[in-house]
């Protein structure tokens, strides 16, 4: 898998760089076939913590993941950790989905769907920065929270393949989910 790599606020030495392929190469075990997709690796330095956000476009999925502390190295070693516990948790949950169907799994991605949605409020103003625009994949409750919790985001919009209507999951603030349908 190839990675973009790009400095916000830093320069990205070719030590960095290694240091990322290198760490981020780890994840190659676990797919079947080398994902073709880019991934883009942001490191940054904001108020002193040191940033890594790292986004893996997979087919039906979007792995993502950040973490922030005082050594780039230790933010690179979290997210690529983060990303490791993410992979493992999907392949499991399509793995168990796929095995119930009957179906054989070629990589482990294949079969699922993903839309996240991000809307930006400046704080003074009530004014859109920014609009997304996505298919709506037919999915569970249970795959939208899963989905959502991949992204990093606390709402999913999908279309729920039970309804066939558009339903938001979101996470509360008691840790537990939240459905919201449409009336």
């Amino acid at each position: 898998m190839n990675f973009s790599i790009r400095g916000q606020q830093i320069e990205v030495t070719e030590a960095l760089r290694d240091y990322v392929d290198k760490k981020l190469s780890r994840l190659d075990k676990y797919f079947d076939a080398p994902p073709t997709s880019d991934g883009t690796v942001t490191l940054s330095v904001v108020r002193g913590l040191h940033a890594v956000e790292v986004t893996i476009p997979l087919t039906g999925v979007v792995l993502r993941a950040e973490d922030r502390s005082d050594d780039m190295y230790a933010s690179i070693d979290a997210v690529v950790d983060k990303l490791e516990r993410q992979i493992r948790k999907h392949k499991t949950k399509i793995n168990r989905k796929l095995r119930q169907k009957g179906v054989k799994n070629s990589l482990f991605v294949e079969g699922t769907a993903a839309g996240s949605v991000a809307l930006d409020e400046g704080e003074e103003e009530l004014e859109v920065v920014r609009t997304k625009r996505f298919t709506l994949k037919p999915m569970d409750v249970e795959e939208a929270i899963l989905q959502m919790n991949m992204v990093g985001h606390n709402f999913f919009v999908f279309s729920n393949i039970d309804t066939k209507e558009v339903n938001v999951v979101y996470k509360r603030n008691d840790g537990k989910y939240g459905l919201i349908e449409q009336d």
